[in-house]
C-alpha cells in the first residue's frame, strides 16, 4: 500500500536529479563561444617556413614534450600537398580540470578561431607529477592503442583495474611526435579528400571508427617510412640559440632550466 509519510529512496540522490546543475565539467560562457581549447592565455607566436606556432607558457612542472624545432623536422618530411591550407600549430596548456576530464594528446581542430577562422593541430603539454591510465577491459581499438603506447616506451604497472604510467618527456614525445602529429595530418587529409566530392556535414557524420582508421593507416605509412629510412628516432630539438632567437622560455620545455 502507498504510504506517503515513507522516505524515498532516491531522495537526495542522482536518479532523483540531485547534482544536475552542478556537474564536474569543464566550464564554457554564455557571452564567449570559443571552445575551452581555443582560449588560449597569452602565447608566444612565431612565423616559420610558413607556418604560424602559437606557444603556452607551462604551470610549473608541466612541458611541451615536442620541441618546436622537433615539429617542424617532422612537417618537412610530409607531402606539402598534403599539407595545404593548415599553417597553424599550436602547444597548449590545458587546466587541470581539462587534463582530468578531457585528456588528449593532441586534437585537430578544423575551424579555430585565431585571428580568423582556420584549421590547427593542437598539442598539449603534460604534467610529469601526474599518471596516465588505461582500463584493463578494452576492447580491440583500445588493445591496440595500449600496445602503440608500450611501443612509445611508456611503462606501465598493473593495478586491480587499471594499468598506469607516469609521464614522461622522452616517451610522451614519441607519441606525439611520431604517431599524434602525423595522425593529426591524416584527419585533415581526409576531410579535404572527402569535401571535394560530397558536403562537409557528411564528413563529420562518418562513424568516427572511420575517421580513426583512416588518420591511423595515415600516420602509420609516414612513421614506418621514417624508420625504413632511419629517420627516427631522432634527438629531441632543443637549441639554445634557437630558443633565445625566439624568446622561447626553457621553462616551458625542459625541467630543472
Amino acid at each position: 500500500m502507498f504510504n506517503p509519510v515513507r522516505r524515498n529512496r532516491n531522495i537526495g540522490t542522482a536518479k532523483q536529479g540531485k547534482g544536475a546543475d552542478n556537474l564536474f565539467d569543464i566550464p564554457g560562457s554564455w557571452h564567449n563561444a570559443l571552445s575551452f581549447f581555443e582560449k588560449l592565455d597569452s602565447p608566444l607566436e612565431l612565423k616559420l617556413h610558413g607556418w604560424t606556432i602559437l606557444v603556452e607558457s607551462t604551470r610549473e612542472q608541466s612541458f611541451h614534450a615536442c620541441t618546436v624545432e622537433d615539429i617542424l623536422q617532422v612537417l618537412s618530411w610530409l607531402p606539402p600537398a598534403d599539407l595545404k591550407g593548415l599553417n597553424l600549430i599550436v602547444l597548449r596548456q590545458p587546466k587541470r580540470k581539462e587534463e582530468l576530464l578531457n585528456p588528449v594528446w593532441g586534437r585537430l581542430i578544423y575551424s579555430f578561431e585565431y585571428q580568423k577562422p582556420q584549421p590547427a593541430i593542437i598539442l598539449e603539454s603534460v604534467d610529469l607529477t601526474k599518471r596516465f591510465s588505461k582500463i584493463k577491459k578494452m576492447g580491440p581499438d583500445a588493445m591496440l592503442e595500449f600496445e602503440r603506447l608500450k611501443e612509445d616506451g611508456h611503462r606501465f604497472e598493473e593495478t586491480n583495474k587499471l594499468f598506469v604510467a607516469d609521464f614522461h618527456l622522452e616517451f610522451v614525445r614519441n607519441t606525439q611526435l611520431y604517431r599524434t602529429l602525423p595522425h593529426e595530418v591524416g584527419h585533415f587529409v581526409h576531410y579535404n579528400m572527402y569535401i571535394e566530392a560530397n558536403k562537409e556535414d557528411d564528413y563529420f557524420a562518418l562513424p568516427k571508427q572511420e575517421l580513426e582508421k583512416f588518420a591511423h593507416q595515415y600516420a602509420q605509412k609516414w612513421r614506418k617510412q621514417w624508420q625504413d629510412q632511419a629517420l627516427i628516432p631522432f634527438p629531441r630539438k632543443l637549441d639554445p640559440a634557437f630558443m633565445q632567437q625566439h624568446a622561447l622560455n626553457w621553462a616551458d620545455f625542459q625541467p630543472g632550466e
